[in-house]
């Protein structure tokens, strides 16, 4: 018969908690490879990117730092990098809309997602400090 060392074990994740941190964190991720992936293959964003007039190397640019933060989201050590940049993208992208572009209710997309990044980035912050 053996005797169990009480510092062998560990207790239970709380499953709620468990789903709480990832959902959001793969939901982010899933979002951001995804559009940034599309910056590669739709021809839409090779225009739009042509309005805005910087050339399509930031076209280019920003799908890396889309797909890039996207991965460093599902990362527990970078995931607050990652949906800064994130929210860096979303950011400049409301600021195309709106003055670049002129088209106010299209930066309501990339509005509502800053809004979205920003709060998961607080609970992440707060759970992690």
């Amino acid at each position: 018969m053996t005797i169990l060392d009480d510092r062998s074990v560990q207790p239970m994740p709380d499953r709620a908690r468990v789903i709480r941190t990832w959902l959001p964190r793969v939901a982010i991720a899933l979002v951001f490879v995804s559009v940034g992936r599309s910056k590669f293959r739709d021809p839409m964003w090779v225009r739009l990117f042509g309005e805005i007039g910087l050339g399509q190397w930031f076209r280019v640019f920003t799908g890396v730092v889309q797909i890039a933060s996207g991965i460093l989201v599902l990362i527990p050590r970078t995931s607050l990098a990652g949906m800064a940049m994130a929210a860096c993208t979303m950011c400049g992208a409301s600021i195309a809309w709106l003055t670049v572009l002129h088209a106010p209710a299209n930066a309501l997309i990339p509005a509502t997602m800053l809004a979205l990044l920003l709060a998961v980035s607080f609970g992440e912050y707060h759970r992690t400090s």
